[in-house]
């Protein structure tokens, strides 16, 4: 059994501090400074700060990448800096995971697996992923957390405050107040295994007997709070298939629109952190890609049946072009006291998200737009603009609803499939009508133990 001394010590915060403080806080220092003396190359200090960032194992790197996908809730030099940040940390040597294994599962956690191969087979913010084989032969994945991760995102959670109150002091067009809520109650979800595991089995029922999407097994009896021991799903890596056949990309492409808007359209969950470590690619009886695997349950995001309603609701407010619809469904998103130049600043952002399934077409998800430039122009005219006319405080909501559109558009733009992405997004609102997502998703949830949102 697990022995928990680590939640969120002080010890643990301190430790923190002392690794990211200095650095982080002395650029904040210059950037703060600059806005008396003025002078401040802002291209450096972002260029330091993702420096700092990408040396460090935890959340801090994880919120980095976040923000620089929500236009102005950064200075557009630190979004696009902070935006190169992958989540792939150096990983920790066997001692330590002998250590954490037997935190977790006792002394004797060696003799409860068949095999346990010693170097981790991939590293990243919050832990690292053994391959390992039980005693029944079956092959599965043991993803360990790294020590102290409680306090780690505690501090970093305080240390990442600087961001938002320099870009606060730089008139910004982004009330980041829920944003920081949200992301903190994000993080400390990410780091509860134990959810991470209900959160796998829950992707398993939506998905069961789905030929195109895999979901793996969860080992209940080698999984604890900081050890998630799922099965083992074999498959390829997406960039292998970029020079494939377009039928190929096509049907992987397919299968990575149906992962995401799926959950959403039927039980009102989103997976909130898509990219590209998060997929392989299984091949079929002909060898060719048949379908996806999902690999990772941490950053499952649980919406409200309303906004679910108001997803649907902007969505065909400007299908329509319904501007009541689309006022209404910003409502039920949380955003509050719009005015009319407010609504067509966020109309441009969600004319840009929507785009591949407001046309009626076959297109690429860019659609003539260089794959570096994707998002760029709609980013920069809704900072401009909010610069102007806000600030608009930023529903909590929003932001990983933000962010997994921006995963995803990301991923797919690799594969330049080219799909009738408003077709396959009419045949998911057909077989999951929204009028029965609050009974769907409370059934769903029940099931696995996970609980309902407020």
């Amino acid at each position: 059994m697990a022995i928990d001394t680590e939640r969120n010590r002080f010890s643990g915060r301190a430790s923190r501090y002392a690794r990211v403080g200095g650095n982080v806080s002395g650029v904040a220092a210059k950037m703060i400074g600059s806005r008396i003396f003025g002078g401040l190359d802002h291209d450096r200090s972002a260029e330091e700060i993702t420096k700092v960032l990408g040396n460090l194992k935890g959340p801090l790197m994880k919120v980095a990448q976040l923000l620089s996908t929500i236009p102005d809730a950064l200075p557009p030099e630190y979004a696009e800096q902070l935006g190169t940040l992958q989540s792939n940390a150096p990983p920790m040597g066997y001692p330590f995971v002998k250590r954490r294994m037997a935190a977790e599962l006792g002394p004797n956690w060696l003799q409860r697996f068949d095999h346990f191969e010693k170097q981790p087979a991939a590293a990243a913010s919050l832990g690292q992923v053994h391959r390992a084989t039980t005693l029944s032969g079956a092959p599965v994945a043991c993803k360990l957390q790294y020590p102290d991760m409680d306090s780690a995102i505690e501090a970093d959670l305080q240390q990442l405050s600087f961001v938002f109150k320099l870009h606060r002091q730089m008139k910004s067009g982004i009330d980041t107040s829920e944003i920081n809520e949200e992301i903190g109650a994000r993080l400390r979800e990410e780091l509860d295994y134990k959810r991470e595991a209900k959160a796998a089995k829950l992707y398993a029922i939506t998905f069961d007997g789905d030929p195109m999407i895999r979901v793996p097994t969860v080992e209940d009896d080698l999984s604890t709070r900081r050890l998630l021991t799922l099965g083992w799903l074999d498959g390829k890596r997406l960039l292998d298939y970029k020079e494939a056949p377009l039928e190929v990309r096509n049907r992987i492409a397919k299968a990575l629109f149906r992962a995401y808007w799926h959950p959403f359209a039927h039980i009102g969950v989103i997976h909130g952190d898509p990219h590209l470590g998060n997929y392989t690619v299984f091949p079929g009886e002909d060898g060719e890609a048949a379908g996806i695997n999902l690999l990772d349950y941490g950053c499952i995001r649980i919406f409200p049946p309303r906004f679910v309603g108001g997803v649907v609701e902007l969505y065909n407010g400007l299908l329509n072009g319904n501007d009541d619809q689309v006022v209404h469904a910003y409502e039920v998103w949380g955003f509050k006291d719009l005015k009319r130049e407010v609504i067509d600043i966020l109309n441009i952002w969600a004319k840009f998200i929507y785009g591949p399934i407001l046309e009626d077409r076959t297109r690429t998800l860019a659609d003539g737009t260089k794959p570096g430039e994707y998002g760029r122009r709609e980013a920069f005219s809704v900072h401009q603009a909010l610069k102007e006319k806000g600030p608009v405080t930023v529903p909590r909501e929003f932001v990983f609803m933000d962010r997994a559109a921006i995963g995803l558009g990301a991923v797919l733009l690799h594969l330049q499939a080219e799909l009738n992405f408003f077709e396959i997004f009419q045949n998911e609102l057909a077989q999951c009508p929204i009028e029965g997502v609050a009974d769907r998703q409370g059934a769903a949830l029940d099931a696995v133990g996970l609980a309902r949102p407020a």
